[in-house]
């Protein structure tokens, strides 16, 4: 069962953000959109979980958005996921913007009850 959880949601949409369940809390942070995100997502969410005071480990899951949304901001979402999965023993798990009309923890909470997160393969989903 996922609990501890840390949600990438970096699509190159708009509504990029971070979000984070730990010690029943959840808590959403928006990624500024002045700074290049690909870029500066590792420190976005460093600062975060730090602002947070929150620590990964192996009790935490990484969820990340697979898309739709832009090519390069996917493959660096997944590619951080897939450092901190690494790197610190974490669980990864993936989702699609079809499955959620808007990042919310009643909506991630869906998607683990209903088993509807993609754990084995990550399949991102691209516009072109």
């Amino acid at each position: 069962m996922i609990k501890n959880f840390l949600v990438i949601n970096c699509t190159g949409k708009n509504n990029d953000s971070l979000a984070l369940k730990f010690n029943n809390k959840f808590i959403i942070e928006n990624i500024p959109k002045k700074i290049n995100k690909n870029e500066q997502l590792v420190n976005n969410i460093l600062a975060f979980l730090k602002k947070n005071k929150a620590e990964l480990n192996k009790e935490f899951s990484v969820i990340v958005n697979q898309g739709p949304g832009s090519f390069s901001s996917i493959r660096v979402s997944i590619s951080v996921a897939i450092g901190i999965k690494i790197s610190m023993k974490t669980k990864l798990f993936g989702y699609s913007n079809k499955q959620i009309d808007e990042l919310s923890l009643e909506n991630i909470e869906f998607l683990i009850d209903k088993n509807k997160l993609e754990n084995k393969l990550i399949k991102p989903i691209y516009i072109s």
